[in-house]
């Protein structure tokens, strides 16, 4: 077990094995000395716990916990294309998207879960440049979907 394995043990969760795409994609890319995931879906054992629109079928609250899930999803997709997590020493960007009630406006309060997660997990290095966008609809209907950028060595 690595060393960043043993800080995300101690916050009680597990990184589970890479999700397989749902479409024609690869669920990350390295270029240099970077690593790109996929958008990561709030998959939990191959199943969406929710779906549907933040702000009418799932609460804000609940997405924000479905937004640390798209971190350990996408945590799994960069393990699997640079072998081990204690190889990232950055997180660089994070686009989150928020399927949205079109009264819903809290975007960001959502994303902040993967933010706030990324943070316990990296500390300092896990602050990053990051975007919330509110969407019609996202696959499969989840309420949230998110893509990183890991710098690694």
């Amino acid at each position: 077990m690595s060393a960043l394995d043993d800080r995300i043990a101690e916050l009680g969760l597990v990184i589970p094995e890479g999700s397989k795409p749902v479409a024609a994609y690869i669920p990350a890319v390295v270029s240099g000395s970077l690593v790109y995931t996929s958008g990561q879906l709030p998959m939990v054992g191959g199943v969406l716990p929710a779906t549907g629109k933040v702000g009418a079928a799932v609460t804000p609250e609940d997405a924000k916990t479905l937004a640390r899930t798209c971190v350990l999803n996408g945590l799994a997709a960069a393990r699997s294309a640079i072998g081990s997590l204690d190889r990232i020493t950055r997180v660089v960007k994070v686009v989150g998207f928020v399927a949205s009630d079109p009264s819903f406006t809290g975007q960001p309060g959502v994303i902040n879960g993967a933010s706030e997660l990324l943070g316990d997990i990296f500390g300092e290095s896990g602050q990053h440049a990051r975007s919330a966008v509110g969407v019609a609809v996202l696959p499969l209907d989840a309420p949230v979907e998110i893509e990183f950028v890991f710098e690694f060595a």
